[in-house]
């Protein structure tokens, strides 16, 4: 017959706390929830019930706090399912044909960005509803420009609040280009980011070409991309004082 001792409670050792219980998530640095959400990645990819507490985290303040750091924390940990998308995507050869895949990927992140900027009340309570959004820009992208390269008369509608759409616009006016364009400029950062605006949007050149026809300016498609990606995060921001000034204009 066996005999079990009590143990009194204070004798009972204290559970082994992991970081996400030793320290307020919301007071963590963004190396240590980068690290951690890696790890929810790895839960939500092998389809494990995981705690989504430190991407919702870098969601919060890249989307309602507009920290650059935290959106540049949450490409690093979403950007390699977003690639993974892409290419089990089922229009994928077309897509290739027409564009990169970083490129489709920084659009991806862009639209993402836009919408939150331009919803205040968009918000996710789950790292698979993120994760579904930023799927449905991903597809977005891939769609949009297989449109535009099937049915060249067929724009996709963009939206009316897009301040890079009414740039775009007044750009067609040339009485108009040379006001707008000193608005432009005032809200970029070094001439770099000005010349390559000027070579996107006036010029309508994409990143492979710009490398192509301007080597000595730009010789990295990664820098364009990162530039362009800097470019419309700057203009959406801005996105009041652009319309205005269009209004002005007009």
């Amino acid at each position: 017959m066996s005999t079990q001792l009590a143990v009194a409670p204070e004798e009972i050792p204290p559970p082994v706390l992991t970081p996400c219980y030793t320290s307020a998530v919301s007071s963590m640095s963004l190396l240590e929830l980068v690290r951690f959400c890696k790890e929810e990645m790895g839960n939500y990819c092998r389809g494990e019930v995981g705690d989504d507490r430190y991407a919702l985290e870098i969601l919060r303040r890249a989307m309602k706090l507009h920290d650059a750091q935290a959106w540049d924390a949450l490409q690093q940990c979403f950007s390699g399912i977003v690639h993974t998308w892409i290419r089990r995507h089922s229009k994928r050869e077309r897509a290739y044909a027409l564009d990169s895949e970083e490129n489709y990927v920084a659009q991806a992140f862009t639209r993402f960005w836009q919408a939150s900027v331009n919803n205040a009340e968009l918000k996710f309570t789950s790292l698979a509803s993120a994760l579904n959004y930023l799927r449905a820009s991903l597809n977005g992208a891939i769609m949009d420009t297989l449109r535009v390269y099937t049915h060249p008369n067929e724009i996709p509608l963009p939206d009316a609040n897009d301040p890079v759409y009414n740039y775009e616009l007044a750009t067609e006016e040339p009485e108009d280009f040379e006001e707008l364009w000193f608005v432009v400029r005032s809200l970029l950062s070094g001439e770099r980011e000005i010349r390559l605006a000027y070579l996107h949007f006036h010029c309508g050149l994409k990143a492979r070409e710009i490398v192509q026809f301007c080597p000595d300016e730009f010789n990295d498609v990664q820098e364009v991309y990162r530039l362009r990606h800097n470019i419309f995060k700057r203009l959406t921001r801005n996105a009041d004082q652009i319309r205005w000034r269009l209004s002005c204009i007009a």
